[in-house]
């Protein structure tokens, strides 16, 4: 199998890639039946020119590859007829401004695999950037923190040549007794506390968050049991959240009255009851001041979040009075942090990770898929929606 790594063809632009050279390389001698070629880009954030010292042959045309591999969705005028391609499509969820994505690789009968549903046995997804959005999405959070109060100026995260350079970055990191709350138990908000555990912050509990006072920075995290109750009285059972959160009602407010910063990692359904209402805002008692929104779900949960932002322009200012986009620190106004391709601020780094993820979990199944990975990952094949996706059928037609 000749594998292509794609160029990355998504504006805003994004450096990651799926496969660094060393991965590549490393690919290559645990499976002799792969090919690799990179093709140029001046965008990647390793160059071409790695690959190439590393042995992989660089070349504009992918035309001879079986396998075209990249992060990001693929241009539309880029797609090449009858190939077999594997990146993030977002089209699984109906998302509109995929469909002509999704219409053209039927059209030329390719064969489209998405990360997002590379499962094993467990369903657990085998690869995944959250991590890293919340690593990043921590430090853009501590960022407007410093920026609104006078208190420090971090360079930004996609300044730095790594994660290393960010985290000597957290040096300058002084603050008074604040209070940082996290939601979220998962991948996204353990990446969160990665960057604020060298701050050596002391973590409470849900309950003394709330009724206490401390003389120095606390970081309280909280699971759905804390921040949701049932409705008809019952005991909070998991499960039954994960199945039927429409039965659940929001107990978030009291946290809103003593946090200082708000970082959400948490995965949110758009039947479960929201954590914030612009009529929240309004409230004499509302405290939080910097909401680093890492789950960045637009219109949803947290009113303030009315857009996403960008790598280059993280911050806006969300005005309670109006509901609408402000100046990002003046001091009537809440700090909004809503840039949904944070991992793309540390591309190095998550392309490193994603790449041994990818060697470990996913390519050998390309040789043997006998847990039938690729195959639950699989959405089109050779122009035609699989089983598993066969719900998309009206959306592709337009017709939803």
């Amino acid at each position: 199998m000749h594998i292509g790594i794609l160029k990355e063809t998504k504006v805003p632009i994004d450096r990651r890639t799926p496969l660094t050279p060393e991965a590549a390389v490393e690919l290559m001698k645990q499976y002799p039946e792969f090919q690799i070629t990179a093709q140029r880009s001046d965008i990647r954030c390793y160059n071409d020119d790695e690959y190439t010292l590393s042995g992989i042959p660089v070349s504009d045309d992918m035309s001879g590859c079986d396998l075209l591999v990249g992060v990001k969705e693929v241009a539309v005028s880029r797609l090449l007829q009858g190939k077999t391609y594997m990146f993030f499509s977002h089209t699984a969820k109906k998302q509109p401004h995929n469909r002509k994505l999704l219409q053209e690789i039927v059209s030329n009968k390719i064969t489209l695999i998405d990360y997002e549903y590379l499962t094993g046995n467990d369903n657990n997804r085998l690869v995944a950037f959250g991590r890293w959005a919340g690593i990043v999405g921590a430090y853009n959070g501590l960022r407007a923190l410093g920026l609104r109060n006078g208190f420090f100026d971090l360079k930004p995260a996609h300044e730095c040549h790594e994660m290393t350079e960010m985290i000597a970055e957290l040096k300058k990191v002084h603050l008074p007794p604040v209070k940082i709350l996290i939601t979220g138990g998962g991948r996204v908000a353990q990446g969160a506390l990665e960057t604020l555990d060298p701050l050596g912050y002391k973590k409470v509990r849900p309950v003394d968050f709330i009724e206490k006072s401390f003389n120095e920075p606390v970081i309280c995290q909280l699971d759905p049991w804390d921040y949701v109750r049932r409705k008809d009285g019952d005991d909070f059972d998991l499960q039954h959240f994960f199945y039927y959160p429409e039965e659940y009602e929001s107990v978030f407010y009291p946290y809103s009255t003593v946090t200082d910063m708000f970082i959400p990692c948490h995965y949110w359904d758009p039947r479960s009851p929201a954590f914030l209402e612009k009529e929240d805002y309004l409230k004499p008692d509302f405290r939080i001041s910097v909401i680093a929104d890492v789950s960045c779900d637009i219109d949803g949960p947290v009113a303030s979040t009315i857009r996403a932002s960008t790598i280059e322009e993280p911050f806006y200012g969300y005005d309670p009075s109006s509901g609408s986009e402000s100046d990002p620190f003046a001091k009537k106004n809440v700090t909004v942090m809503a840039v949904d391709n944070l991992p793309g601020e540390l591309p190095r780094d998550a392309s490193r990770e994603f790449s041994e993820k990818l060697i470990e979990s996913v390519f050998p199944s390309f040789l043997n898929d006998r847990d039938g990975i690729i195959e639950r990952a699989t959405i089109v094949r050779e122009g035609g929606l699989t089983r598993n996706f066969s719900y998309l059928e009206d959306y592709l037609a337009g017709k939803e």
